[in-house]
């Protein structure tokens, strides 16, 4: 392997989501790695060439712009072109919020490879993470942001690879998905969804199933649910206006779908977070002197 640049985590202030590593590589014909079986979720980028990866009995022949997801502990193989040897990028990450964060880049162990044309931009994020390799606590910060600002290039800029009917049911989730969040202030339907996709409730239903593992209305009530605990945290609105900004006509039946849901209702969760920022603020204060 020519040209190898490396940053390996050793420590870890975050638990949501973290880097445990990333990479930049240019390889040398047939380079190889595996069969092997790895802990972390590792996403590699085809930044030139061409290789393959092995997974699950099924063999990926990927180029230039193409990208595949390693799942922990699942035994992978994958090799560089003899003529054309892939250079690639990669980072390795964990956390309790990992494989959430996939889902909404459309990746799971159904699908595992991806197309994007912002090669550019994510060779340079991991540039910057390479500079930071000195542990400091400053440092961690940095990555963490990195880690956030790679992910959001790749959601901004990826596609779906895979067969046709797959690449159209990913195309239909995100077309989905991106209604809900310019509507779901609105009292929007599973069926007003799977009207403006154009396919019928059933295969929605069995697309969001198959691609995020929750059901339409699930992902509609978890997002507007998370819409409003924002809000109740950052405004002062009161919880009648919160439900009516999430789309919830009735401030009883929004109280009650909330509770079920955070396990507290939306006027104790607001002085639940009020009361946790206040002894934030005092120890900050208290740090001052």
């Amino acid at each position: 392997m020519e040209d190898s640049y490396v940053l390996q985590m050793k420590n870890r202030k975050f638990s949501d989501f973290y880097l445990c590593f990333c990479g930049y590589a240019k390889c040398s014909p047939l380079h190889s790695f595996g069969p092997a079986v790895r802990p972390n979720y590792i996403l590699h980028y085809i930044v030139d060439g061409k290789g393959k990866f092995l997974v699950n009995g099924e063999e990926y022949n990927l180029q230039k712009g193409q990208g595949f997801l390693i799942e922990p502990e699942v035994q992978t193989f994958y090799q560089a072109d003899e003529e054309v040897p892939w250079t690639y990028l990669w980072i390795g990450f964990g956390g309790k919020k990992a494989e959430d964060y996939l889902r909404d880049l459309g990746l799971n162990k159904k699908q595992l490879i991806f197309q994007c044309g912002c090669g550019e931009e994510l060779k340079q994020i991991v540039y910057s993470m390479l500079k930071h390799r000195k542990y400091t606590a400053a440092n961690e910060y940095f990555l963490e942001g990195l880690l956030y600002t790679f992910f959001g290039t790749l959601k901004e800029n990826m596609e779906i690879a895979g067969n046709a009917g797959e690449k159209d049911g990913n195309l239909y989730v995100r077309k989905a998905v991106e209604f809900i969040q310019n509507n779901y202030a609105d009292p929007v339907r599973v069926k007003d969804i799977a009207d403006y996709v154009g396919v019928n409730r059933s295969y929605l239903y069995t697309l969001f199933q198959d691609n995020l593992q929750l059901s339409p209305k699930e992902y509609l009530t978890n997002f507007r649910l998370t819409r409003a605990a924002e809000l109740l945290q950052l405004t002062d609105l009161s919880v009648e206006t919160v439900a009516m900004s999430c789309g919830y006509q009735d401030a009883l039946g929004f109280s009650k779908i909330f509770k079920a849901k955070m396990g507290i209702t939306p006027s104790a969760y607001r002085k639940e977070n009020a009361a946790w920022q206040e002894t934030k603020r005092k120890e900050e204060i208290d740090l001052t002197f």
